[in-house]
């Protein structure tokens, strides 16, 4: 049997107690072996919690430890120097989503990707439930015939604490943008994955509910396809109580939609319904969401593919165009023009 990886996490926030927790769930694959922050009070008080050591700077860590993968959930203008730090020093790599703030910055880990050949994911875990693997697979088979449109929801709800619990949050600068940028690019995600390859971006954004901040807290816009396909987005921290996640695809021969993790409608002129049990999750730890279940999934898929010498599931591809489109977005809101992603 194989070691198990040894994995530092990079960046003692919440995001990174959350991946902390998943590291600790890995058993014979992986292992939580360091954790890196700057803030040495939260740094010390995450790893004190799992037992294992403290370093203040993630060249340390990687001088004294012996690691495997950087799980970096630093803010998200750090995500690029993050990586490329590691990947230099010949550590893999899982980074959170987005997988920076600029294109160029996207490029630079691409750069340094492919000059160590070493692995990198970045976190889109949404792929990996159980509905939305379906309902790939039944794009895939043709299940749905040609696919015609999609239309994807992100209606969250942030109070104005959430954007006042740091510095940071809500900054052109570090978080990048807002509502779709930090929440939204899941749910955008999955309409890439589902549709194919954008051309052109219309939009529309705005600042409704929140105070203080740079960032927009809704968005909307229509995304064309190299297929012809036509998808529409919404991205919200302005939707109280907010709502889960749900994702509607439309093809010629048939219909998905996910809602609440769950699926809650699908019809095929050649298929027939999946067996609802096999779309459950089974097994899911005390306290553990479904969203858990599948970043938990992520992981092992990036571990298996260290192991196996292939890309993850996930790439820097997938991250890299959906950024893409996230920029888009705002410039097309900005200039009030579609934005031809082809330029």
């Amino acid at each position: 049997m194989s070691e198990p990886l040894r994995i530092a996490i990079v960046g003692a926030g919440v995001i990174g107690a959350v991946h902390a927790r998943l590291v600790a769930a890995l058993g014979d694959e992986g292992r939580l072996v360091a954790v890196v922050d700057l803030d040495e009070e939260r740094g010390r008080a995450l790893a004190a919690a799992h037992g294992v050591p403290f370093h203040s700077s993630a060249a340390e860590a990687y001088r004294s430890e012996q690691i495997d993968i950087a799980s970096i959930c630093l803010p998200s203008a750090f995500h690029a120097d993050a990586v490329v730090e590691a990947l230099e020093a010949g550590v893999d790599v899982i980074v959170e989503k987005p997988i920076d703030v600029t294109l160029d910055a996207a490029d630079r880990v691409q750069a340094a990707e492919r000059a160590t050949g070493r692995t990198v994911s970045v976190i889109s875990q949404r792929r990996f439930q159980p509905v939305a693997s379906f309902i790939r697979r039944s794009i895939d088979r043709g299940a749905l015939g040609r696919m015609t449109s999609g239309v994807v929801e992100s209606a969250f709800f942030r109070p104005q604490e959430y954007y006042e619990s740091g510095d940071w949050r809500g900054t052109a600068s570090i978080d990048g943008g807002g509502a779709l940028m930090n929440q939204g690019i899941h749910a955008l995600d999955l309409l890439l994955w589902m549709l194919g390859t954008p051309v052109s971006v219309s939009a529309k954004t705005g600042r409704l509910a929140h105070e203080g901040i740079e960032v927009e807290d809704v968005a909307g816009a229509t995304i064309e396809f190299e297929s012809g396909a036509i998808g529409l987005l919404l991205a919200s921290t302005a939707a109280y109580p907010g709502l889960p996640v749900r994702l509607a695809v439309h093809g010629s021969a048939g219909t998905a939609v996910m809602e609440n993790d769950g699926l809650s409608f699908f019809a095929s002129a050649t298929a027939a319904e999946p067996d609802p049990d096999a779309l459950v999750e089974h097994d899911v730890p005390e306290g553990w969401s479904d969203v858990d279940v599948a970043h938990h999934r992520q992981y092992l898929d990036v571990i298996a593919a260290i192991r196996e010498g292939r890309r993850p599931a996930i790439t820097t591809d997938d991250g890299r165009r959906a950024l893409q489109v996230v920029l888009a977005v705002y410039e097309s809101a900005r200039t009030g023009r579609p934005v031809d992603l082809h330029e």
